[in-house]
């Protein structure tokens, strides 16, 4: 029987790197994203195309009622759930200066990629936890995409870089809560990766890259860390709860 790996905001970008190489992995699928399921059905069929079973969960993480809807849709499409991979975020709306932000962009920006991300990892450890006590063979991990924002300031998207540093900690939290049930919690840093995010300012990292921002003199793709993510659900790494993964070309390496 196949394992299920959930991934929010799956359908595009860094999600959909990760939900193309877990597909590729042997794993069935629950694919969530804020579009309608009409205008993903292609992006469904592909991942189908790789040997998944695959569902989508249209909602909105930092909605309490979403957020259990979806958990519902799987339970009852699947009975089961595996891997957690909280991926979806968003950016600030505007970037402003730390000095002149709103209090409405902060709570935009930290209602989805940390409040929302965080109760919706509590509900799913819950129901981990159900599936142990009821298998002691299950196995299963959450897994949670953040960013070089976690630790690299940028004072005009600060509450950018608190939602991250935010989802840094409870990586450490969750892995620490949930050791005694084997269920090992990891975090993925991704650098500069090519998306639709970063479209807006390609023209500026192209110019950085080959200056040497990075080690490795290119971008990073989704397929870059789809590549950290499928290894992490596999089992790959048993013994490293509470782990940061690296994909950044070694950007934040300390130079000379």
């Amino acid at each position: 029987m196949k394992k299920v790996a959930f991934i929010t905001g799956g359908s595009r970008g860094i999600g959909l790197g990760i939900a193309e190489h877990l597909a590729k992995a042997g794993f069935n699928l629950a694919i969530n994203g804020m579009r309608a399921e009409d205008a993903v059905k292609d992006v469904l069929i592909d991942l189908g195309r790789l040997g998944a079973e695959v569902i989508y969960c249209q909602g909105d993480i930092s909605s309490t009622a979403d957020r259990k809807a979806m958990l519902e849709k799987i339970r009852a499409y699947f009975g089961s759930l595996h891997v957690l991979v909280n991926n979806a975020g968003v950016a600030p709306k505007q970037r402003n200066d730390i000095l002149d932000a709103t209090e409405e962009s902060f709570d935009y920006v930290i209602s989805t990629n940390l409040k929302g991300t965080y109760f919706l990892t509590q509900a799913v450890a819950n129901w981990m936890i159900e599936q142990r006590d009821s298998d002691l063979t299950f196995h299963s991990c959450i897994i949670n995409v953040s960013s070089i924002s976690a630790t690299i300031a940028s004072v005009n998207r600060g509450e950018y870089c608190l939602s991250k540093a935010g989802l840094s900690m409870a990586t450490q939290l969750f892995a620490v809560r949930l050791g005694e049930f084997n269920i090992p919690v990891y975090e993925v840093r991704p650098g500069v990766i090519k998306t639709d995010m970063t479209a807006g300012v390609t023209a500026k990292y192209d110019q950085l890259i080959e200056n040497g921002l990075c080690v490795q003199k290119r971008w990073g793709f989704p397929e870059d860390i789809g590549k950290a993510v499928a290894a992490l659900a596999k089992g790959d790494f048993p013994y490293s709860t509470g782990q940061v993964i690296m994909v950044d070309g070694g950007m934040t390496l300390g130079r000379l």
